[in-house]
């Protein structure tokens, strides 16, 4: 037998030397976390969403869900989240499907979510109502972005499931009341899938252009037959409801049973309460335009009549109440009869005035007196010319002594008369007047100019400077002359 040590666990021996393995820290939780996945791969959880705040950067969604005793961690992965046909919101209890899982990082089990459903009926009318509010302030539900229904549309678009009796009561009653022209986009009405196949028929009826190959509707049916909250699901998504508002086209909600409300209807342009209905507001009765097409024709053509008849009657009332055409013309005729009488007396005074006034001036307009001015005229004119002439010439010889004068004047004050007196001038080698000798050297050659140009080449022969002679008195009562050079 062996004895314990005192202060000694029992295990020691079996860690010192037994059989028992011996875990890393990351195998065993690896460990747990395949044990976990494998017993739990698959898994539908009841809870209410709590701790949830939007999507993460990454794409990726954390939460938990959470009951009165327990909580437990939840994530939704960036590629699932897209796909979620119900989105998670912070307090709704939902049921998620998916499988557990463990994170080794902070040694905590969690749930990777692959679907999301409400929990009931309760759940889903408060995310209803959440949602309703949301886009009705957005202004999606208002009155005045509601389009008018044509009263009769030449192409009805009818969105819905091709094989359901929908669609057969829809051209039924359509066939009954007014044929038409339908054109079928075919969706599923129930699904995953439904919301995303009903926004995209109806973006696909307003793509089309008008006067294509195929025709562009001139009004749109969506319709569903009866069903639960679940079942009409679909068309309270918010992608719906998005199309439908952005619709060109009007658009009529047949959506379910008359009870049956879902947000398309409060965003569509008219909402019907069955797809029969919906098929009675889209066009009328033709049997009825008819009738009230004849009865309109019948109305007119009895108020045509009457309205003739009346018009003959005031006009007959009229012709007898007014006066005879010469009985409105006499008056008339008499006082043009007076003024053409009087014209014609004023006529004849007027003659004898304008005769009588040409008599009296008639004398002044003798041709003798005419020829005498003519005449008197010609004999100013002549006087006038020899009174120029004369004037000319005395002009011409008062401008000939002035240029004469002029001329003596001119010639006087000529260096050429100082040199006929007997002057000369005598010029440098540059061809300069000389006023004296100072400066010259010997040998320089200097001109001479007498009178009539007469030149005499000299040269210089020696330079003495001159005595200064003394400065000539001034005479009383001499002008100064200017110099001739």
């Amino acid at each position: 037998m062996s004895e314990t040590t005192p202060g000694r666990s029992a295990a020691a021996p079996a860690s010192e030397g037994g059989n028992a393995h011996e875990f890393s820290v990351s195998e065993l939780s690896f460990s747990l976390k395949r044990t976990v996945e494998e017993t739990f791969g698959h898994v539908r959880v009841r809870g209410e969403i709590t701790g949830f705040r939007g999507v993460h950067s990454s794409g990726h969604s954390y939460f938990a869900l959470k009951d009165d005793k327990a909580r437990l961690e939840a994530v939704i992965w960036k590629g699932v989240y897209g796909k979620l046909r119900f989105k998670p919101a912070e307090g709704l209890e939902v049921i998620a499907t998916g499988k557990l899982t463990t994170f080794p990082g902070s040694s905590k089990y969690q749930i990777v979510i692959e679907q999301l459903e409400p929990a009931g009926v309760g759940a889903l009318m408060a995310l209803l109502e959440e949602r309703k509010k949301m886009l009705a302030a957005e202004g999606l539900f208002a009155a005045e972005r509601k389009k008018p229904i044509p009263h009769l549309p030449e192409v009805i678009g009818v969105i819905t499931s091709p094989t359901g009796a929908v669609i057969r009561d829809i051209l039924h009653r359509l066939a009954d009341r007014f044929p038409r022209h339908v054109l079928v986009w075919p969706v599923r009405v129930q699904g995953d899938t439904a919301a995303e196949e009903v926004a995209r028929a109806i973006a696909g009826f307003n793509a089309m252009k008008p006067g294509g190959k195929i025709p562009r509707p001139d009004v749109l049916i969506v319709a569903r037959g009866g069903g639960s909250v679940e079942d009409l699901w679909a068309f309270n998504e918010e992608v719906v409801v998005r199309a439908a508002a952005a619709s060109t086209i009007p658009l009529i909600s047949a959506v379910g049973h008359e009870t049956d409300t879902t947000l398309i209807d409060y965003v569509s342009d008219r909402r019907a309460p069955t797809p029969t209905a919906a098929a009675e507001m889209a066009v009328p009765v033709r049997a009825d335009m008819i009738a009230t097409v004849l009865d309109f024709t019948r109305r007119m053509l009895r108020a045509e009549t009457r309205l003739f008849e009346t018009r003959r009657n005031t006009l007959n009332s009229l012709a007898r109440a007014l006066p005879r055409l010469t009985d409105l013309i006499a008056l008339p005729r008499q006082r043009f009869d007076n003024a053409s009488e009087r014209l014609t007396l004023a006529l004849q005074r007027a003659a004898e005035v304008k005769r009588a006034r040409l008599s009296r001036v008639e004398g002044k307009l003798s041709t003798q007196l005419i020829r005498f001015r003519i005449a008197d005229g010609n004999k100013r004119l002549v006087a006038l010319d020899q009174r120029g002439q004369a004037a000319e010439r005395r002009h011409l010889s008062d401008l000939t002594r002035r240029l004469d004068g002029m001329g003596k004047l001119l010639e006087s004050y000529s260096y050429q008369g100082v040199l006929a007196r007997g002057y000369a001038v005598v010029r440098g080698s540059d061809g300069k007047p000389l006023r004296g000798s100072a400066g010259r050297k010997t040998g320089e050659a200097l001109t001479v100019e007498f009178a009539e140009n007469d030149r005499l080449g000299v040269m210089v022969a020696g330079s003495t400077p001159p005595a200064e002679a003394p400065a000539p008195k001034k005479k009383t009562g001499e002008t100064k002359q200017g110099s001739l050079l």
